[in-house]
């Protein structure tokens, strides 16, 4: 670290999945001399009745400070909007006790945005990692690139990404390609048992679809049709189904989740930890699996585990497209993409999302630079 002095990271964590992301440069900050980590938990990590908070401790980091924000039984863009407002006083107030130089956050939920806001007014410097992506979501595209105006420093996850930061008006020496941290670790995962795997139900496929922005009926229907392809391509091979995200339009999929999995007595569960959810898809990939729904891990993770992918509607509208995506657009576009994502040549299968080691060049990155607060912008 240059200058000899102690660099303090906070790092803003508010969903169960994105601190599955984080948790690489949480653990490579924790190696480096000199620079004093804290984690602040807020958003979904706090609601429901099984906290996602305590996969942080379950992981071995200490909560510095909690921040409510989304209250439970109250969902909406309305509610988003006074959760996000929450959330920005909440995260001030840390911040003035704390009084980190750098706030770390990621994407582009409600909680990152937040965490960016209340730090870029308040004078702290910003890093944002998988800045730069597209992914329409319910309200992600604006939020992901809001934040990066925010933010000081640009942590980006595949060169593509890069240039769109660059064109947006940051300066090129605050961009970075460090490739994804949700690649990070993978290699260490190791595929579930025969065991582990009959615990979940010995799944041939795992579904995990979240709101997509585009209306209840809409992903009902989605995920109705991708369920019976599902089932009528893998000959009555049971589906693990995971539960959505806490965005707007969270009910519609339970409810529909409820009903397709209930009747077809498929197990369907709130979570899954990150190490187990990995050494699933390693399992799948090894036999003929597939992942379907429209979650990013269809495209991230799992490219990067060369496991075919099923993503269906428009929430990842814009990302891009690894060897192991195959979209359907539509309801009526659902079996065929499952047939052809099951017949995928699964060895040469290729992704942009860097070497696994995005972890330690953030945890550089925040330990070599001081931030430079005031926003320069070069169009």
């Amino acid at each position: 670290m240059s200058g000899g002095a102690e660099r303090r990271v906070a790092v803003v964590t508010g969903s169960r999945a994105e601190f599955g992301l984080l948790e690489p440069a949480l653990a490579a900050l924790a190696r480096r001399p000199g620079v004093r980590t804290s984690v602040i938990a807020c958003g979904s990590h706090l609601v429901g009745d099984e906290p996602t908070v305590r996969d942080i401790e379950a992981a071995g980091f200490v909560v510095a400070a909690r921040v409510p924000m989304q209250m439970a039984g109250r969902t909406g863009r309305l509610e988003d909007a006074v959760a996000l407002g929450r959330g920005v006083e909440g995260l001030a107030r840390v911040y003035a006790e704390l009084a980190p130089d750098w706030v770390l956050v990621l994407g582009d939920r409600i909680e990152a945005f937040a965490a960016a806001s209340a730090a870029s007014v308040a004078g702290v410097g910003v890093a944002h990692v998988h800045g730069g992506d597209r992914a329409e979501g319910v309200a992600d595209e604006a939020m992901r690139h809001a934040i990066t105006k925010l933010a000081h420093l640009h942590l980006c996850a595949t060169a593509q990404s890069a240039e769109r930061v660059r064109r947006m008006g940051e300066r090129a020496e605050d961009v970075l390609v460090v490739g994804s941290p949700a690649v990070d670790g993978l290699d260490e995962i190791a595929a579930l048992d025969d065991r582990a795997a009959a615990e979940l139900g010995d799944p041939a496929a795992v579904f995990l679809m979240h709101p997509s922005g585009t209306g209840s009926e809409r992903d009902a229907a989605d995920g109705r049709a991708l369920l019976a392809a599902l089932e009528r391509s893998l000959c009555g091979r049971a589906v693990l189904c995971l539960e959505p995200n806490f965005d707007a339009g969270r009910e519609a999929v339970l409810t529909m989740l409820s009903e397709e999995a209930g009747r077809r007595g498929w197990r369907v569960l709130a979570h899954l930890p990150r190490r187990t959810f990995v050494g699933l898809l390693k399992r799948l990939a090894a036999r003929g699996g597939v992942l379907a729904g429209n979650s990013s891990a269809g495209l991230i993770e799992a490219a990067a585990l060369r496991l075919p992918a099923v993503n269906i509607g428009g929430r990842q509208a814009g990302r891009e497209r690894p060897d192991n995506t195959v979209d359907a657009g539509d309801a009526a576009a659902a079996p065929g993409a499952v047939e052809r994502a099951l017949m995928l040549e699964r060895a040469g299968l290729t992704h942009p999302y860097g070497d696994g080691r995005s972890g330690e060049r953030i945890a550089a990155a925040l330990a070599d630079r001081r931030p430079e607060v005031r926003k320069r912008c070069v169009f």
